[in-house]
This record gives structure tokens, C-alpha cells and sequence, in this order.
């Protein structure tokens, strides 16, 4: 969440300031302060200017000539240097604030994914900040560009509902840190199917946290996270380091739709690879329609047996 009540000064001067005054009142010269530093005057010349910054070893030498203590330019460049990057990222907050539009906003505040806030600007930083990305183009890029394969091996850019779709996807990653697991075992989950279709048919209220129990000590997390506005999944699975995910949307109302979309997910843990992100429900050009085919007759198996 974006963290408010913080104090970042509306101006830090340059050192070059604090520089320019202490060899005005030494009565010294640009050159004479580099003879004296060991310093090319051309280097000199540029952090006076403010065009260049004061380095460790700078703070050292103008240490023993100003008798200014190296912790001060250091501290001093720190903060001038903090107040430029500041000053640019509010300038790609200032941009991302149309990329943020293309959001369900008020359904992830609604659902309590993000908080609402006084003004645009500090809703499109907390969206960055909800998916952990610096910039619109680094979520562009995670998300549909696939830079980082491993990672996530589809493009969302190819779905109805690329923006929506990730924000489901990431609230169910956070939720998943959250969830302690024993390490993966396909045999122990393999094992485990049958005893999750009695606690099924048991219809107990508790039903999902049962399941959810028995999940995680074969190492698979399962999570049931809320569809948004025209995201027509039921489902997806992915692995999350060595984790594998079972995302549940709960999108179609009735108990054995949302249990075949379990199965149908568990169906693509045990047959199909670790690199891989399945949707289900969701078209898009990368999607195995023998794979998919695969997990129905594996869901089907245990819903009707």
C-alpha cells in the first residue's frame, strides 16, 4: 500500500552550494581547491557547476581541505540525489495515472485488494506498488510482453481482459506468500483426490478450509480469490517457485462447477509442466487445447466416481 503521512522536502539543494560558499569564504579558487584535493580541475569544475556528483572518495579529500567532515557531502549528495529520483518518479506516477484507469478500481477497493485514495496520482502508485512494478511498461512487460518467461509464459495482451485478469492473478500471488506449505509431493496430492471428494460430498460449511488443510500437506496451495468485472475465469494454476497454485474465482455459483474447476486444476499440476500458467475458461493464443482436454477427463474422473 502506498504509505502516507511521509515528509520528502519540496527542494534539496545541490552541494555545490554548500562547496561554492566554503572556498568563497577560504578566499579559494577552483584550481587551488583541486591542486589541493588531487583532483583533475575539470572534475572539480563540474560538482561546483552541480553537473557531477560528490563521490566517497571526493567527501574524503574535501574533508581535509574544508574541514567539513566526509559524512556531511556524503549525507548532503545522498539526499540531493534521492530528491532528483523523487522528482522522476512522480513524473512516471504523473503518466501511469491514464494507465491506471484501465482497472476494475472499484471493485479492488471494494473486494479490499487496494485502499482508496484522495487523488489519482496516489491511486496509480499504489497500483505500481500492488503489483510490485516501477513503471506501466514494467507491467506491460511482465504481463504481456513476457520478458521473464520463466515466470509467466503466457501474454495477457491476448485475453478480452488483460487488466483485470492480472489483478486477479496478483491478488492471488500475494494471498499465496501469506499460506505456510510442506514441500510439494505429487505422489501425496495424487493421493489425497479421493479423501478431498468425500470431504465434498460431506457438504459441510467448512468445506473449503478442509480442503484447503489437506492441500497444503501434499505442498499445494489452494486459494479462492473473488472473479472481477469481465474476467470470466474460473480458475487458473501456476507455479510459484516450486509451489504449485490453485487459484479458484468461484465465478459460476453452484458447489460442483467450482469443484470440477478444482480437479480440472489439479488435473494440470499432476499431468502438465511446472513452467506453465493455465486459465481456464479464458481463450488466448498460447493455450493447449489438448492439455485442456487432458485436465476435463482427469476432473470428470473424480467428480463422477
Amino acid at each position: 500500500m502506498v504509505k502516507q503521512n511521509q515528509f520528502f522536502p519540496q527542494s534539496v539543494p545541490h552541494p555545490c552550494e554548500t562547496l561554492s560558499e566554503k572556498l568563497k569564504e577560504m578566499g579559494m579558487g577552483p584550481k587551488e581547491f583541486a591542486l589541493r584535493t588531487g583532483k583533475p580541475e575539470k572534475t572539480i569544475s563540474a560538482v561546483i557547476k552541480g553537473t557531477s556528483s560528490i563521490t566517497t572518495d571526493m567527501a574524503v579529500q574535501f574533508e581535509n581541505v574544508t574541514k567539513i567532515p566526509a559524512d556531511f557531502w556524503m549525507n548532503h549528495q545522498r539526499s540531493y540525489d534521492e530528491y532528483i529520483a523523487r522528482i522522476k518518479r512522480q513524473d512516471v506516477i504523473g503518466k501511469a495515472v491514464a494507465w491506471s484507469r484501465n482497472f476494475p478500481l472499484s471493485h479492488m477497493i471494494k473486494s479490499g485488494w487496494i485502499e482508496k485514495q484522495p487523488d489519482q496520482q496516489l491511486m496509480a502508485a499504489q497500483l505500481l506498488t500492488f503489483f510490485g512494478v516501477a513503471s506501466p511498461k514494467a507491467w506491460e512487460d511482465y504481463y504481456c510482453n513476457r520478458k521473464l518467461k520463466v515466470a509467466f509464459r503466457i501474454s495477457l495482451k491476448q485475453t478480452r481482459a488483460p487488466y483485470a485478469l492480472s489483478a486477479w492473478l496478483r491478488m492471488g500471488e500475494i494471498s499465496a506468500r501469506e499460506i505456510q506449505t510442506k514441500q510439494y509431493s505429487a505422489k501425496s496430492f495424487k493421493e489425497t483426490l479421493p479423501k478431498i471428494k468425500d470431504i465434498i460430498e460431506s457438504e459441510n460449511e467448512v468445506v473449503f478450509q478442509k480442503i484447503q488443510k489437506v492441500c497444503l500437506k501434499a505442498g499445494v496451495k489452494m486459494i479462492h480469490i473473488p472473479s472481477l468485472p469481465k474476467v470470466p475465469v474460473s480458475g487458473a494454476t501456476r507455479w510459484l517457485n516450486d509451489t504449485p497454485l490453485i487459484q479458484l474465482s468461484g465465478r459460476e455459483k453452484r458447489s460442483n462447477k467450482f469443484w470440477f474447476s478444482f480437479f480440472h486444476e489439479a488435473g494440470h499440476i499432476l499431468l502438465h509442466g511446472k513452467k506453465e500458467i493455465f486459465l481456464e475458461k479464458i481463450d488466448y493464443k498460447d493455450k493447449d487445447l489438448l492439455k485442456e482436454k487432458e485436465a476435463d477427463v482427469f476432473a470428470f474422473k473424480y467428480m463422477k466416481s
